[in-house]
């Protein structure tokens, strides 16, 4: 591309590890797996509406019991952790999964008393995790690191074993607002979406390739993610009343209006007919949600999704 930012050509797929408890992790994890998508992913809380496993260590876990899948955090919310702390736990897990840790990132704020739980200022989580990651991509490389900036201040120091993965796990920028935008063209080695209409993917990459050129980045490979809350049913409106419902209880108000921009809804068909828009606004990863019966989608998953996936135009 002439703003030097190289996407990908292929589609593929991943899904949103559910379940709070080790059976249920299990099984998901290696269903995956098995059924040949591409990824998993974690969401991240300290402290949420709902219960929810720390993202990094429920990743480690599957980690055990797979082999194949990326193992993806959507998204880990950075400003709430010591970045030192971070840099060492991914590259531990990316060791010991065999180089498969995607670190997807972002600033959260949604729900501030995690913020105020963990003594970090709501305001200042953006500029966080902007110098937190620079502090990974060099605690992942060099020896002897020492940073001074307006967060952290310490070194040298080096951190071993490094991760498998050459300079280190891939880091996804996740977000909605214009400095998510920023810090994925100018910091990222891609973008996920949340939230988030095929127009405004659209809109979002041009933004996101603006800064790209702006920060003189070249020839960069970048991972393009659409993150979507998914309801699978042979009655869009019966979808449409569950994914209302299921993210009001997620996320503590109304979002009825949302979800009919927002999520994948209906049929199989229907699904592939709504990946094909995001298809051609740039997403080329599409990571499920799922706000309705596992059993049913697997089979569609199988049957119908996969095996359109090659259909899609863009």
């Amino acid at each position: 591309m002439p703003d030097g930012l190289i996407v990908g050509e292929g589609l593929s797929c991943g899904t949103v590890l559910s379940g709070n408890d080790r059976q249920d992790v299990l099984e998901v994890a290696r269903r995956v797996e098995e059924a040949g998508f591409d990824s998993i992913w974690v969401g991240d809380h300290i402290s949420f509406y709902i219960p929810i496993l720390e993202s990094l260590t429920a990743l480690a876990f599957v980690a055990g019991v797979t082999e194949r899948v990326r193992l993806c955090t959507g998204v880990y919310l950075m400003p709430l952790r010591n970045p030192t702390v971070i840099a060492k736990v991914t590259s531990t897990l990316d060791v010991l999964s065999g180089g498969r840790l995607t670190l997807g990132v972002g600033v959260g704020g949604e729900f501030p008393p995690e913020f105020e739980a963990c003594a970090v200022p709501v305001a200042e989580r953006g500029s966080r995790t902007d110098e937190g990651i620079e502090i990974l991509r060099r605690l992942w490389t060099e020896e002897a690191v020492e940073h001074r900036g307006d967060h952290f201040d310490f070194g040298p120091v080096t951190l071993a074993p490094r991760p498998i993965q050459e300079g280190g796990p891939p880091i996804i920028v996740g977000g909605r607002k214009a400095p998510s935008m920023r810090r994925a063209g100018k910091l990222g080695d891609g973008y996920i979406s949340h939230m988030c209409s095929a127009d405004q993917y659209s809109a979002n990459m041009d933004t996101i390739r603006l800064h790209a050129r702006e920060a003189g980045r070249k020839s960069v490979p970048f991972e393009t993610t659409a993150f979507l809350f998914s309801v699978l049913d042979d009655v869009y409106e019966d979808a449409l009343d569950r994914a209302a419902g299921m993210l009001q209880t997620i996320y503590n108000r109304p979002f009825r209006d949302a979800a009919r921009k927002y999520c994948l809804l209906g049929r199989a068909e229907d699904w592939l007919e709504q990946m094909e828009s995001f298809a051609r606004a740039g997403a080329r990863h599409f990571v499920f949600s799922l706000l309705s019966d596992r059993d049913a989608f697997f089979e569609a998953w199988s049957e119908k999704i996969q095996p359109g996936l090659g259909q899609i135009d863009y």
